[in-house]
C-alpha cells in the first residue's frame, strides 16, 4: 500500500467574463418583450407576467458578482440566451477536452510532472459532452499518456468522487499518478429565462494529480489523509436531459431537460448533511474540527458555505478558513471546490489540515481530508 499525495492542481479560466448587470439587462430586456408580447393573455389572467432582475438580487441571493464563460455574445442575446458553442468535426479536439487538457498542463507543470509519468486520466464532471468515447480517453491521448482512462458524473461531487477512486488506485498500485479533471460548461445547460436560476453558473475546467508519495517531487504537495463519500436520493436538484430524450414522446415545456432546483429545500437539506459529514470524517480520524486551518467548500451559494462552517466551528469563519471565489467565477459544479483549493494554497504552513468539500445533485457529498506537506 503506498501513501499518496496532491502534487499538483490546474485551473482553466474562459476569457470571457459577464458581470451580473450585464446579465440582468439582457434577461430583463427579455421579460420585457416577452410582458409585451403577451400582454392580452396576461390582462385577461391566461399568462403571468415575468418579473425583472436587478444586479442586487443576484448578489444577495447567491454571492455571485460574475462568472467567466465559453461564450458571451450567446448568452447575453435577449432572442438566444444560451451559449453558441458550434459542433466540432470528430477529427477536431472537442471543447471539453480542450478545456481539461489546459487545466492538467497546468497541473502537471506545478508538480514537475509530465505525461510519462501519469498512468490514468478520469474526468469526473456534471455534464459529459457525449455518452462515448469516453472524454478521459481523449484527454489522455491530447496529453500523450499511456495507460487508461474513465469518465464518471456525481454532478456537483464529481471532483471529490474521482479524487477517491485516483486515490484508490495509486495507494493499491494500479497507478503511479492519476489526473481528475473537471471541465463544466455550465452555461450549457442553464435555463437563462428563469429568474431564479439564471444568474448560478459558470464555465472553467480544473485538474488534480493525485500520486504516490515517494515519487513527488513538488514544492506544494498534500498527503491525502482520508476520503469520505456518501450519496441520498433526492429530486431537488435534477436534469432530465439524456440520450432517451429522442425516444419519449413529444410534449409541451422542455426546461427539465435544463438544470432544475428547489432551492429552499436542497439548502435546507444539504447544509446540515455536509456539515454532519465533514465533522464524522474528522472524528474518524481523530482531528479536531478547530485545528482545521481551511475549508475548501463547493462553491455553490455564499448563504450555504457560511453556514456549513458556521456548524461545524460554532461561530463565523474568516475568508481565510473558508476561501471563497464564488464572486467571481459562481458555481461551476464539480470544479469549484478545487478552484478554491488551486487557488488558496500556497501560504499554508507545513502540517497544516484542510478539508476539500463538494456538495450538490444526488444528493452527494465529498470529504478530502488534506494535510500539507
Amino acid at each position: 500500500m503506498h501513501n499518496v499525495v496532491i502534487s499538483g492542481t490546474g485551473l482553466y479560466t474562459p476569457a470571457q467574463s459577464i458581470s451580473n448587470e450585464e446579465l440582468v439587462e439582457s434577461f430583463n430586456a427579455y421579460v420585457e418583450a416577452f410582458n409585451q408580447d403577451n400582454a392580452a393573455a396576461i390582462e385577461r389572467g391566461d399568462v403571468q407576467a415575468l418579473a425583472p432582475s436587478s444586479a442586487a438580487f443576484i448578489e444577495k441571493a447567491s454571492g455571485i458578482k460574475s462568472r467567466f464563460v465559453m461564450d458571451k455574445a450567446g448568452i447575453l442575446d435577449p432572442q438566444r440566451m444560451k451559449p453558441n458553442l458550434p459542433e466540432r468535426s470528430n477529427e477536431e479536439q472537442s471543447i471539453l477536452c480542450q478545456m481539461a487538457v489546459a487545466a492538467a498542463e497546468q497541473a502537471l507543470q506545478r508538480a514537475g510532472r509530465t505525461a510519462a509519468d501519469v498512468d490514468a486520466v478520469i474526468v469526473a464532471c456534471s455534464n459529459l459532452q457525449r455518452p462515448y468515447p469516453a472524454m478521459a480517453i481523449e484527454v489522455q491521448q491530447a496529453l500523450g499518456i499511456q495507460g487508461f482512462g474513465f469518465d464518471m458524473n456525481v454532478a456537483c461531487s464529481s471532483a471529490t468522487f474521482g479524487i477517491q477512486q485516483a486515490s484508490n488506485s495509486v495507494q493499491l498500485g494500479q497507478a503511479r499518478a492519476v489526473l481528475v479533471v473537471s471541465p463544466e460548461i455550465c452555461t450549457g445547460h442553464l435555463n437563462f429565462r428563469d429568474r431564479d436560476s439564471h444568474f448560478i453558473f459558470g464555465d472553467a475546467a480544473t485538474a488534480v494529480l493525485v500520486e504516490r508519495a515517494d515519487l513527488a517531487t513538488s514544492a506544494n504537495q498534500f498527503d491525502i489523509v482520508s476520503t469520505r463519500l456518501q450519496t441520498q436520493f433526492s429530486n431537488n436538484i435534477r436534469n432530465n436531459f439524456g440520450f432517451l430524450n429522442r425516444a419519449e414522446a413529444l410534449g409541451p415545456g422542455g426546461d427539465d431537460k435544463l438544470f432544475v432546483q428547489e432551492g429552499r429545500k436542497v439548502f435546507k437539506e444539504v447544509c446540515p448533511m455536509v456539515a454532519e459529514l465533514i465533522a464524522a470524517h474528522l472524528a474518524q480520524n481523530d482531528i479536531a474540527v478547530h485545528s482545521v486551518k481551511r475549508f475548501w467548500l463547493h462553491q455553490a451559494n455564499l448563504s450555504m458555505n457560511h453556514l456549513i462552517v458556521k456548524k461545524l466551528l460554532g461561530r463565523d469563519a474568516s475568508v481565510e478558513e473558508a476561501p471563497v471565489i464564488l464572486d467571481r467565477y459562481a458555481n461551476t459544479s464539480s470544479a469549484g471546490s478545487v478552484i478554491a483549493l488551486h487557488t488558496h494554497q500556497d501560504d499554508l504552513a507545513a502540517g497544516s489540515i484542510g478539508v476539500l468539500s463538494s456538495f450538490g445533485a444526488g444528493y452527494s457529498i465529498g470529504s478530502v481530508i488534506l494535510r500539507k506537506r
